[in-house]
């Protein structure tokens, strides 16, 4: 826990491309433990050289799904890890006037209801966008215990808010921490 620690804290500092490789390495430590919430089974593969090693493969079924634009970010970490996986997206946005969550778009593997779900999404600020992203998930047939929600920064607030809705969701995340770091997707992206 103390890397994340300090991780958190250089991506809270950080500016340019430090701030780029700092994101990407928290990125890749939430993706991997998320990868690591997914079954497995045993397996034995020979090796080039005719040695029989002992080891795991996912299970088939597995998909991540990013909420636009931010969660995008997490996307080439995913892939890092796991090159044929299937990703999904949502698009959600909040209404100026009255700061609801609204979707946009939503587009997912066709047999998403049967798979296991990494959601990603980097700031965790009020819970809302996350859980409208797991609605329409429910809408497709995906049941809540098996959606894992992959993210940098949360704060009490939006976790806690989460887990009232969807008690049966897994939340991974390096921090959490009554204020999470704002326009991330403008930053990583260098859109801001």
């Amino acid at each position: 826990m103390q890397r994340e620690t300090e991780l958190g804290a250089f991506c809270r500092k950080a500016e340019g491309k430090e701030s780029g490789f700092s994101d990407l390495q928290g990125i890749r430590l939430v993706v991997e433990e998320g990868l690591n919430q997914l079954p497995y089974t045993e397996c034995t593969v020979t090796t080039p050289t005719g040695y029989k090693y002992e080891g795991v493969k996912f299970e088939k079924g597995n998909c991540g799904v990013s909420i636009m634009r931010s969660g995008e970010a997490m996307e080439q970490g995913l892939r890092d890890c796991c090159r044929s996986i299937r990703i999904g997206k949502i698009l959600i946005q909040s209404d100026e006037e009255t700061q609801r969550a609204k979707v946009y778009y939503a587009k997912f593997p066709p047999d998403i209801y049967r798979r296991k779900v990494l959601l990603m999404y980097p700031i965790l600020s009020t819970g809302n966008t996350v859980i409208e992203a797991v609605k329409v998930l429910i809408e497709h047939g995906v049941q809540p215990n098996v959606i894992i929600l992959l993210s940098l920064f949360s704060t009490p607030h939006g976790a806690k808010s989460i887990i009232q809705e969807f008690p049966e969701i897994t939340i991974l995340t390096t921090e959490v921490h009554p204020v999470a770091p704002t326009h991330f997707g403008q930053k990583y992206f260098g859109t801001d």
